[in-house]
């Protein structure tokens, strides 16, 4: 079981590495940060959130010295000179970076470029921490986004502050970053979700991202018929403000009067599919997974998806209800389940699967 173990543990470094580059996560993923010297900074762990590109350390750590820039602190620019901040002693450079006037991702990417081994981006206002996103399709950013080997994570301001603090007093200050807590396994198992999308007209990170799940479908399987994983999907989805419900906007994008909303798939209002059309999939799609789970057959859901992009598809034209019932036909899921969990999506009332997953999406950021 240990071997076993072991190897899932690797599957799921490069699972989460993949996953990073196909949807951004909305949970935010932490991982420890603990001061080694000056020694009166050791006062027990900091939290920190892992970027949403760049390469963590799971189940690993690393020790560093904090190297602060005289200039330049954004790290909005390349560094001058020749990997000026590659370590020169035992301890390799974590530079500590400030937030704010560029991408997450090009801090990272200056940082690894000037000799860096890890970079911490400092917030620049106090709150919770967030999840680094990558940007969006850049002509900028795709360059280096898949060049990035580092790891990168955001620490709150005020640990920033005593970092900074501390450097400037001239003190030498090495720290350890702990990825060795950032997988959990209730039960020996890994577990990991997947933000996802039954929109198939969303571009290229649609196409990416559905090719990730057929490539991906059977390791899945596999792991999750084996015990060795729980897996759980997830679907973005938000509300109408009560003052835009009599909108076109919102009832062309919602269902239960506005309770859960999608944005449109074509991004016009006047053809094709409505934002609720997918609202009401992803729900389905959300109720898949549920029923399937309570049979001890929750790697179903791997199924359905992709047997409904391939046979139900927008470009296609049947991406419709019937077309998704006759899919679960063909899995042998059980479909008076599956409808009575997605409800009446005319109701005005709350649907309890979408309510949950609204409470469980998580803000990201990418500047």
């Amino acid at each position: 079981m240990a071997t076993g173990l072991k190897w899932v543990g690797f599957l799921m470094m490069w699972l989460m590495a993949t996953t990073r580059k196909v949807e951004g996560r909305f949970v935010v993923e932490k991982n420890s940060i603990t001061v080694l010297q000056p020694y009166d900074m050791n006062v027990g762990k900091h939290d920190a959130s892992i970027a949403n590109f760049g390469v963590p350390q799971y189940g690993g750590s690393m020790v560093g010295s904090v190297v602060y820039p005289d200039k330049a602190t954004d790290a909005c620019k390349p560094f001058d000179g020749d990997k000026p901040f590659k370590s020169a002693t035992s301890h390799p450079t974590i530079l500590l970076v400030d937030r704010g006037e560029c991408y997450f991702a090009l801090k990272a990417w200056n940082a690894q470029q000037a000799g860096a081994a890890a970079v911490l981006v400092a917030d620049s206002i106090d709150e919770p921490l967030l999840t680094m996103d990558s940007p969006e399709e850049s002509n900028d950013a795709d360059g280096f986004i898949e060049k990035l080997e580092i790891p990168a994570v955001l620490i709150e301001k005020s640990f920033g502050d005593t970092l900074k603090s501390a450097l400037r007093k001239g003190n030498e200050v090495v720290i350890k970053l702990d990825w060795s807590e950032s997988m959990p396994n209730p039960d020996g198992r890994v577990e990991y979700e997947l933000w996802t999308n039954s929109n198939d007209e969303c571009g290229v990170r649609c196409d990416e991202q559905m090719n990730f799940i057929k490539d991906f479908k059977g390791h899945a399987q596999i792991l999750e018929k084996g015990g060795y994983t729980l897996f759980t999907p997830h679907y973005i989805t938000w509300y109408c403000p009560k003052i835009f419900l009599g909108s076109s906007q919102c009832k062309s994008q919602c269902i239960n009067q506005g309770r859960y909303c999608a944005p449109d798939p074509e991004q016009d209002f006047t053809e094709g599919y409505e934002g609720k059309d997918v609202v009401f999939e992803n729900l389905r799609q959300l109720c898949v997974h549920k029923i399937a789970k309570e049979e001890n057959r929750s790697w179903a859901w791997w199924d359905y998806v992709t047997d409904f992009h391939i046979r139900c598809s927008m470009k296609q034209k049947k991406y419709t209800k019937s077309c998704a019932e006759s899919v679960l036909k063909s899995l042998n899921l059980p479909l008076d389940k599956i409808k009575k969990c997605v409800g009446d999506p005319d109701a005005d009332a709350e649907n309890e699967v979408l309510k949950n997953e609204q409470k469980a999406g998580w803000a990201r950021v990418t500047w």
